[in-house]
């Protein structure tokens, strides 16, 4: 099981950001894009760490690690950067699955843009962790990291944004290890269609209020 997340803070550079950090009682299954801990295998925790808009290290997942050791976190697990204050996660549920999401939605983009976009000035990432309470196979765990993505586009979609995400999101999937694993994880799937709905509404209500940069925050 992943608990729910525990809002916390770290010293850093002079300030004190943010960070949202996931524990899970016993080993999980995960799937994610996230700079630490990416790919597919087994993790013990999911931190969503706040930087400033003018974060420049080129070693994230070095700092990532270095955050996870400060917190006393064990063995491996999964590392988000964003500039969204993260104390602004929303949470949805359905079904037995669980999806939060940190939205900025500052510098949306089409993913099949014909040119680069712009450097970002606003903040523009979307950050989303689920949960699903039975295990899937490989395919399944990729499957539901296209059902997820699918889910936030549809929600960029209906806040009236001609976008499909922004240049830097990220998601991470988590299931339990061991028992049969579930072969599919499309949106019309036993888990699928549940997590698709928890992610749409996360994203649809984290996005429908104006995105504030935690970095703005602390010199407005």
């Amino acid at each position: 099981m992943l608990s729910e997340p525990v809002l916390t803070t770290r010293p850093e550079d002079g300030c004190d950001p943010p960070l949202l950090v996931w524990r899970a009682d016993r080993p999980l299954r995960a799937i994610s894009s996230a700079a630490l801990g990416g790919g597919i295998g087994v993790r013990r925790w999911v931190v969503n760490a706040t930087v400033p808009m003018s974060y420049h290290r080129d070693d994230p997942a070095a700092h990532l690690a270095g955050l996870a050791d400060g917190l006393g976190l064990a063995g491996p697990g999964v590392g988000l950067l964003t500039g969204v204050d993260v104390a602004e996660v929303v949470a949805r549920a359905d079904t037995g699955v669980r999806a939060w999401a940190t939205v900025g939605l500052g510098t949306p983009v089409w993913a099949a843009a014909p040119a680069p976009a712009a450097p970002a000035q606003r903040v523009g990432t979307v950050n989303i962790v689920v949960y699903v309470p039975a295990a899937l196979s490989d395919a399944a765990l990729v499957n539901a990291v296209a059902t997820v993505t699918e889910a936030k586009a549809q929600a960029i979609w209906e806040l009236g944004l001609p976008a499909t995400g922004t240049p830097t999101d990220a998601v991470t999937v988590l299931c339990p290890v061991g028992g049969p694993a579930e072969p599919y994880g499309g949106p019309r799937s036993a888990w699928g269609a549940p997590l698709a709905r928890a992610v749409h509404a996360a994203v649809l209500d984290g996005g429908s209020v104006p995105c504030v940069p935690w970095s703005d925050k602390r010199t407005g």
